[in-house]
């Protein structure tokens, strides 16, 4: 596989067209970002934790019945993945509450939310990426609501089958957000789920594992990400 043009850079991922014109290749960058980009830091061997997080997760939720983009690893930062038309939303669920949630609605933080709550977000980082409903997303036309429907199931889909995973490694899944995008017509999982994108605790002492960890200064950032990993059984190298 040939890697091309820089088609697109983001906070800690970059996208490759490449010599298929339905795959891009990912490079998982060393990049570490907050608040929209106002705290921004290179943290070393990032890029490849989340690399190999990455896959592992992806290759979990194919095997669960659960369409992803990923293809395949390339090497430690690169991953070959479908080329979708993402759609511009992210699905965020949330099984215990922490983060924006507690501030919106003055609710303390580790509460066990039963049912999950879901919510849609517009993907804007210029924004701040606000929150959004369906009659937004119909009216602006970000997605079809038979898509809106599917990435709900799969949302949901993925929260079962991935908390269930991360509590039989003695951790808490928090939250998480998720992007879908369509290829060949089918909503189907995209961009990443590695703990830059999903809260992660200790199921006992409810230490803070994933990307919190920056934002609030804590410390031991790529140290946390590989906990989390080796508690999964993912082999990162020396």
């Amino acid at each position: 596989m040939e890697k091309r043009k820089e088609l697109f850079s983001g906070k800690a991922k970059s996208v490759y067209t490449t010599d298929d014109d339905n795959r891009y290749i990912l490079l998982f960058r060393d990049d570490t970002s907050a608040f929209d980009g106002k705290k921004i830091e290179q943290l070393d061997r990032k890029g490849m934790v989340n690399n190999k997080f990455n896959a592992f997760i992806m290759e979990k939720l194919e095997k669960a019945g659960i369409e992803t983009h990923f293809e395949q690893l390339l090497s430690d930062n690169e991953t070959l993945v479908k080329k979708l038309e993402m759609m511009p939303i992210e699905c965020v669920v949330r099984n215990i509450s922490a983060g924006s949630i507690c501030r919106r609605l003055g609710v303390e933080e580790g509460l066990e939310m039963t049912p999950p709550t879901f919510e849609f977000f517009l993907k804007n980082d210029e924004l701040g990426d606000p929150m959004i409903n369906e009659y937004h997303i119909n009216t602006f036309g970000w997605a079809e609501a038979a898509h809106v429907e599917r990435m709900k199931e799969l949302t949901f889909q993925v929260n079962s089958v991935l908390k269930e995973l991360f509590f039989q490694s003695d951790m808490l899944l928090v939250d998480h957000k998720l992007e879908f995008g369509l290829y060949e017509g089918r909503v189907i999982l995209g961009d990443e789920f590695t703990p830059d994108g999903c809260r992660l605790w200790d199921k006992e002492t409810r230490k803070k594992l994933d990307k919190d960890r920056f934002r609030q200064g804590l410390g031991g950032v790529v140290e946390s990400y590989e906990e989390v990993g080796r508690r999964l059984g993912i082999d990162f190298g020396a």
